[in-house]
Formats: C-alpha cells, sequence, structure tokens
C-alpha cells in the first residue's frame, strides 16, 4: 500500500509539473536522449504571419519562439532581411521529428537558409538553445500541428 501511494503521488507531481499536460496551441516541447523543453511560441500559419515572421523584433524572451507551419509540407528557405536577432531555426517533418538546424542565422543576412525538400514547421528560437538543449536531427517535437498526421510524440 505505502508503495501505491508512493506511485500516485510521484504520478500527481509531474502530471500538476506538466510532464502530462496537454498540448497548446502557444507552446512546443522537444525531447531527444539528452533533454525535453518546452518553449513559449507564436503561430505563423498564413503567408502574411510566415512573411513577416520575426523582423523588426529588437529581442525575443528566453524559452520564446515563433512556430511556422507549411501544410501540406513543402521545400522551404528562410533568409534574415529585416531580422535584428540572431536565431536558431529547426526544421520538422510532418511526424514531428527535427530533420534539420541551422545554428546562428546572422541578423539581416540574405543567404537562403534551406530547410529541405518536406518540411512541415520550423522553429525558430534564440541562437545558442539548439545547442544548450541538445536539439538536433531526431529530435522530437510535441504541438498540437501534428495532430492530425503520424506524429511520433502525439498530443
Amino acid at each position: 500500500m505505502r508503495r501505491f501511494l508512493t506511485l500516485l503521488t510521484l504520478f500527481f507531481t509531474l502530471w500538476a509539473g506538466g510532464a502530462f499536460a496537454a498540448c497548446r496551441a502557444d507552446q512546443v516541447s522537444l525531447r531527444n536522449d539528452a533533454a525535453t523543453v518546452r518553449f513559449d511560441i507564436e503561430l505563423a500559419v498564413t503567408p502574411q504571419e510566415r512573411s513577416r515572421g520575426l523582423m523588426f523584433r529588437e529581442s525575443l524572451p528566453n524559452r520564446s519562439g515563433m512556430l511556422f507551419v507549411f501544410d501540406p509540407p513543402q521545400p522551404v528557405a528562410f533568409w534574415m532581411k529585416n531580422t535584428l536577432i540572431p536565431l536558431d531555426m529547426i526544421f520538422v517533418d510532418r511526424t514531428g521529428t527535427v530533420t534539420r538546424v541551422h545554428e546562428g542565422a546572422i541578423p539581416g543576412d540574405l543567404t537562403p537558409i534551406e530547410g529541405g525538400d518536406s518540411v512541415f514547421a520550423v522553429l525558430e528560437i534564440n541562437a545558442g538553445l539548439s545547442a544548450r538543449y541538445s536539439i538536433t536531427p531526431g529530435t522530437q517535437m510535441q504541438h498540437e500541428i501534428f495532430s492530425q498526421g503520424p506524429a511520433i510524440w502525439p498530443c
């Protein structure tokens, strides 16, 4: 009985702490063997939202970002025109698997940053956070946008 109560307490502690929390439109979680991390995000779904992105912003709060959604998956390339802060770009396929990470995109640089042929989503975060949280190809992403597809880490 004591062991059962201990396990029950652990379950509710994890649940209250968000380990079993439902997906939220304003958050994305990433996990791999090294870490699990959550970012507060803004969504960029329409062509106008994706075109504007994070341009003209002077800062981005830590553990925040913007999630660009491309449905259906397609080839994408980003540039840093009118973007004032250095960013990491995390390219994700339809299953929620990171396929490419571009670290340290340079503010104002017009060089295209290619994401691949079948990109479903791109998460932009402050430069350096991909390395800090070991976000690499194979890392899994969780967000409600993956609920209609073959998500590896569903909500």
